[in-house]
């Protein structure tokens, strides 16, 4: 498991998120996000407030983020331009909205309540798509958190430093498979 301070990603949220969880199991990532606010009259026991937030990509990363975000108690969206991948990778139980649309359509993004989001994931298969739709949802719609999943780990130092925050899972990856060798 990977933690990062939600300190250093959600500098503005950071009233807001107490903590930020990225973990990378089996090829598969998922990130956590819980907020946590003091509790009057409780006996100073922490309530948590719901994050909202789109996720643009059902695949296997974004329908296990989705998942993982509903089951904490968040607002989750999540879209994709086919609607069979949420009957595939979605569980029943799933308590979020699943919504046909194309992430870098501006329409579809305010249906999906993009103006209200705390946070904006792109997890779709390709690259281009992604920073596509980080860009719009960061400097259209103003979201607060924007977090993009980049294969090319050299696109994603470039994206990086035009100031989108990326996940290269391809240097993850290495990186854990390294660690594990110990090499």
């Amino acid at each position: 498991m990977l933690a990062i301070s939600s300190q250093r990603l959600f500098p503005d949220l950071l009233r807001r998120v107490d903590t930020f969880t990225c973990s990378l199991a089996g090829g598969a990532a998922a990130l956590t996000m819980r907020t946590v606010h003091p509790s009057i009259g409780t006996g100073g026991a922490p309530e948590v407030t719901a994050v909202k937030v789109l996720i643009m990509g059902c695949g296997r990363v974004g329908a296990q983020l989705a998942t993982t975000l509903d089951r904490g108690g968040h607002e989750v969206v999540v879209m994709d331009v086919s609607g069979d991948a949420f009957a595939r990778r979605l569980p029943v139980d799933f308590g979020g909205r699943a919504l046909v649309g194309n992430g870098i359509d501006i329409d579809a993004l305010r249906e999906a309540g993009i103006e209200t989001a705390d946070a904006f994931v792109a997890v779709t298969q390709g690259d281009n798509r992604n920073v596509m739709a980080a860009q719009i949802a960061q400097h259209i719609f103003h979201v607060k958190k924007v977090v993009c999943r980049i294969y090319d780990p050299i696109r994603e130092e470039i994206y990086h430093t035009l100031g989108i925050e990326t996940i290269s899972p391809t240097k993850v990856g290495a990186e854990l498979l390294q660690k594990a060798l110990g090499a």
